[in-house]
């Protein structure tokens, strides 16, 4: 079934902007979510998602209220949610497997609203600039391609992405918006920012960079989140890349350079310094190969529960 902007088809053969052109109410809820400063969210209450992340759940999820991500540049952030049932998805693309994803989060998605009566799917889209390397271009147009190869209506409602998140300053284009969050009780979509980002930051970020493919990190019925077994070999050339300068990570490491906000290479390091002190992660962080399991405590902040207790 297809992708559907006010119940018509997207036409995939035309450039995104012919459908910008033809839905000119998109552009102006882009506008509109451009124009809000970014709201900082405290961790109560959050889960945050990185790069190959993504986490379902509904409103009736008594410990998570907002889901979160951001340090998006070339990357999209991806809002589906189901009107009846209010399970919502947010996941973080980065273009490595933009088919298989889209599939997945919206089985995840379906599968928390199986006995919604009535709804529709709808789907946000948010990131990416004009970069020098058309990633951006190339990853919207993946998601509006796998979105329209669904067996399922999918109706798009919000599309802030590329040439819609982008400004230009001294000839250099950077995104608009790094960050989003959802509010799964009232299915509020803002820019945001996020000063914890954890638990596990580091651990999560090394799978990433080791090359996982997209993972659910939410039950949301025992409303856990999970982070693990990861498993991964060692690092190559770990060292070379801790004695490189900042420069020189930027350049290397980075799929838009000249745009990633400022902390981009004390993460980088702050990973790869991880991935130097667990090669073989199975010994170190997984040795009875189970996850690791935070549930929120009465202050809504993650709490590490012991994994014979559950």
């Amino acid at each position: 079934m297809p992708l559907l902007v006010n119940g018509q088809r997207v036409d995939l053969a035309r450039p995104a902007a012919d459908m910008v052109r033809a839905h000119p109410h998109l552009e102006e809820k882009a506008k509109l979510l451009r124009s809000q400063p970014a709201k900082i969210v405290e961790p109560q209450g959050l889960l945050y998602i990185q790069q190959r992340e993504f986490a379902v759940t509904t409103p009736k999820d008594g410990s998570v209220s907002i889901l979160g991500s951001d340090d998006a540049t070339t990357c999209h952030l991806v809002v589906l949610r189901h009107t009846g049932s209010g399970a919502t998805c947010l996941t973080h693309c980065d273009g490595s497997d933009t088919e298989a994803e889209v599939s997945l989060i919206v089985s995840s998605v379906k599968s928390l609203s199986n006995t919604a009566e009535c709804g529709r799917l709808e789907v946000h889209l948010v990131g990416g600039f004009n970069d020098d390397r058309q990633l951006s271009q190339k990853l919207t147009n993946q998601l509006l391609r796998a979105f329209d190869l669904q067996p399922d209506d999918v109706h798009l409602v919000t599309f802030c992405v590329t040439e819609l998140n982008d400004r230009e300053e001294k000839d250099i284009h950077f995104p608009i918006i790094y960050g989003i969050a959802v509010n799964v009780k009232t299915a509020e979509i803002f820019p945001a920012t996020f000063p914890e980002k954890g638990p596990d930051e580091d651990l999560r970020s090394a799978h990433i960079l080791t090359g996982a493919a997209l993972t659910n990190i939410y039950d949301a019925k025992m409303e856990q989140l999970r982070i693990g077994p990861y498993f991964w070999r060692p690092f190559p050339h770990v060292d070379f890349w801790l004695e490189q300068d900042d420069k020189q990570i930027l350049q290397n490491l980075s799929t838009s350079p000249l745009a990633e906000p400022p902390h981009f290479v004390s993460h980088i390091r702050s990973t790869l310094t991880f991935l130097k002190e667990h090669p073989f992660p199975s010994h170190s962080l997984f040795p009875n190969r189970k996850p690791r399991i935070y549930k929120k405590n009465e202050e809504g902040l993650w709490e590490q529960v012991c994994s014979d207790k559950i």
